[in-house]
């Protein structure tokens, strides 16, 4: 299958138009949508158009704008501006009649059907959480309070903003560190990515510097035979990868990390925490999975914990890659069952879909994995259909796709052809 044909089919998963043909023009209900990500925005647009506009929906955010988690490596590279992966909503409230309500929510009453945003009492018949993740800094609390100095940038926005301005103001010599947390975290193989990004920054204005890598897994924990030829081929003398580095003991003034076999003081420290559901998920009750992440019905979305409270993306307890996909996938699957069950149905009892991620090694090449995945009615979760498609090597065509990848998805996910802000193009 070629790969353009298996993007298609990727972000089209589970995206038919039920048909209302006989069920009448009457409104079927009111729909909240918590958290404007892939997950949230898409499930806001979908739920709109699935049921011909028959179910009011109000997607919350505490953020006016779309910011893309996917592609902000890239701005560590110099090939992209924070402007270049940001988008407004109203294309979703013009183009499809979703209602934009910015502001945070303090509470979910499940036994009244409503949500606090803002001190203000917001109905609804269901509610979709897509809360994404928030950080477990129990082992090392200093740095909860040290995020301007020692930024972990795992959701795109000032963070990583800070963290490319503490990447050109370092010296020439300097260490640039990453410290990966144990898998699950969000999105696998970013962490190496943004190795590849911060390396190819380096090689081309600090050519002495290096990128230390302290991975608490064993190994790469995705493309990892890609990622270590494009090391060894771009990045000899750069990057230093140092696999099953628990980290001991952190000190914030000096940016030193202690592992169990090493001590690395660095210029710039990119330590990225262990990851848990967001903050209105657990305060609800619904991180019901090791008090950790949420688990769900894998039909509909529905949460275990608490009944019409679906929950979407990085959030839930599954064998799924934490990735934006992932969670467009997701929320294709849930605004669907939504609209069956309040026609009086039930869920699609066979969903699938696939995912697709692209990781760029320099400024101009990427490598890609896709997985396609089915329901599988035994285990009542979903399960990868084969062993997917990985790259050979990357490749400036596989730069292509990727740029076309996140230009459909962003497309899909807000409703029309997202265009940057500002041109692509270099940005030093």
């Amino acid at each position: 299958m070629r790969r353009r044909t298996f993007l298609e089919l990727a972000l089209a998963a589970s995206a038919s138009v039920p048909t209302l043909a006989g069920a009448g023009r009457a409104r079927l209900g009111r729909v909240v949508v918590v958290g404007a990500g892939f997950g949230g925005a898409t499930a806001a647009r979908y739920l709109r158009l699935l049921s011909g506009g028959r179910i009011e929906v109000t997607l919350v955010d505490q953020h006016a704008a779309f910011t893309s988690c996917p592609v902000s490596n890239r701005v560590l590279g110099g090939q992209r501006t924070l402007d270049d992966i940001s988008f407004g909503y109203d294309p979703l409230r013009r183009n499809h009649g979703v209602r934009f309500l910015r502001g945070g929510v303090t509470a979910i009453d499940a036994d009244k059907s409503r949500i606090v945003v803002d001190g203000e009492a917001l109905p609804y018949d269901r509610l979709v959480l897509a809360p994404g993740i928030d950080f477990i800094f129990d082992a090392f609390p200093q740095l909860a309070s040290a995020q301007e100095r020692i930024p972990h940038a795992w959701k795109a926005g000032p963070q990583t903003r800070n963290l490319q301005r503490q990447l050109m103001a370092m010296r020439d010599g300097g260490v640039f560190t990453i410290v990966v947390p144990p898998q699950p975290y969000r999105c696998p193989p970013a962490p190496y990515e943004r190795a590849c990004q911060v390396a190819f920054y380096l090689k081309r204005h600090k050519p002495r510097s290096k990128v230390v890598v302290l991975d608490a897994n064993p190994v790469i924990t995705s493309k990892r035979v890609l990622f270590e030829r494009a090391w060894r081929e771009l990045y000899p003398d750069i990057i230093e990868y140092l696999p099953g580095s628990e980290v001991r003991q952190v000190d914030v003034a000096s940016k030193t990390v202690k592992t169990i076999f090493d001590t690395v003081k660095s210029d710039v420290l990119n330590f990225i925490a262990p990851q848990r559901a967001g903050r209105i998920a657990r305060e609800g009750g619904l991180a019901n999975a090791e008090g950790r992440w949420c688990a769900v019905d894998s039909l509909s979305y529905e949460s275990t914990a608490l009944p019409r409270v679906h929950v979407i993306g990085d959030a839930i307890d599954s064998n799924l890659p934490k990735s934006a996909h992932m969670a467009n996938a997701q929320a294709k699957i849930c605004a669907r069952a939504i609209v069956d069950l309040m026609l009086g149905g039930v869920p699609d009892p066979a969903p699938a879909f696939a995912n697709t991620c692209y990781s760029f090694v320099d400024d101009r090449q990427a490598m890609h994995i896709s997985t396609i995945y089915r329901y599988d009615a035994a285990k009542k979760g979903m399960a990868a259909d084969g062993a997917g498609f990985l790259s050979d090597r990357p490749s400036a065509q596989e730069g292509a796709d990727a740029d076309a990848w996140a230009q459909q998805i962003w497309g899909d996910v807000l409703g029309q052809a997202a265009r940057p802000r500002t041109a692509p193009g270099a940005h030093t």
